[in-house]
């Protein structure tokens, strides 16, 4: 009898868990479960120190405001850029990096990386992190994936490409249309503790069509420093998180 049959079965039987094993890391993308057993994974640092952190970026518009509104306090922050606004906006991620602000990658779509295959689950990454090398003359060592969801294929393709993967501990959930300048605030004191990373926008080109959302983020962002001041932790970008070489920098 051919053993075609019950090697197809078998093959089918497996199908469920080599996707299991695929979307396992997507847990992390659970906030309180992911903070407990994954503490790095979530960008906990010294506790000295909160991370500040924008995503979705470069936006011709609004992300030069976001340049000057912490940099005015002495602050600096990371920017996980996306790679197709970077195409868009060369000059911008040049000016970026000329501020002094740190650069990580966000991917070059926005789009969930359980969903797609190992080869654009790499590629695409890359793709994103090559750009910003060129552009700025150094090769960005962070990178957060989309949705904050991770794959086994994604955990692979990060380590290749000398990635570290970095999500948050708390977020101003900014990228709603109800938005405002307190509620980002609120959402993000919520969660606040030394040793922790922030997570907003500096850009509406993921967040609800037609929201403006970015504007209650600025609004928030002075609000969110003065916490952070009261509080007692310094605010920097990622590199300034931990020892040196604890964040891929």
């Amino acid at each position: 009898m051919s053993t075609a049959p019950a090697l197809r079965g078998a093959a089918l039987a497996a199908l469920p868990v080599l996707a299991a094993v695929h979307a396992a890391p997507a847990i992390a993308a659970y906030g309180p479960l992911r903070k407990r057993v994954m503490p790095r994974l979530s960008g906990h640092g010294r506790t000295g120190h909160v991370a500040l952190t924008f995503d979705d970026g470069p936006d011709p518009y609004s992300t030069p405001l976001f340049l000057g509104a912490p940099a005015g306090r002495g602050v600096r922050a990371t920017f996980f850029l996306l790679g197709r606004e970077a195409r868009r906006s060369p000059g911008l991620v040049r000016e970026i990096a000329a501020e002094g602000h740190e650069i990580g990658v966000h991917g070059w779509l926005h789009r969930p990386l359980p969903l797609r295959g190992p080869r654009a689950t790499h590629d695409d990454p890359a793709r994103a992190r090559d750009l910003v090398g060129e552009l700025t003359g150094r090769r960005p060592a962070l990178f957060r994936p989309p949705y904050g969801v991770l794959s086994t294929a994604a955990h692979l393709a990060a380590r290749r490409l000398d990635l570290t993967p970095v999500l948050w501990t708390c977020w101003g959930e900014d990228w709603t249309a109800r938005a405002t300048p307190s509620s980002v605030h609120r959402s993000v004191v919520r969660d606040l503790r030394g040793g922790g990373t922030i997570l907003l926008h500096d850009s509406d080109s993921t967040s609800a069509p037609g929201s403006g959302s970015w504007r209650a983020t600025l609004g928030a962002l002075p609000r969110i420093l003065d916490s952070c001041a009261e509080r007692g932790p310094a605010v920097g970008p990622l590199r300034e998180h931990g020892p040196a070489g604890e964040w891929g920098v």
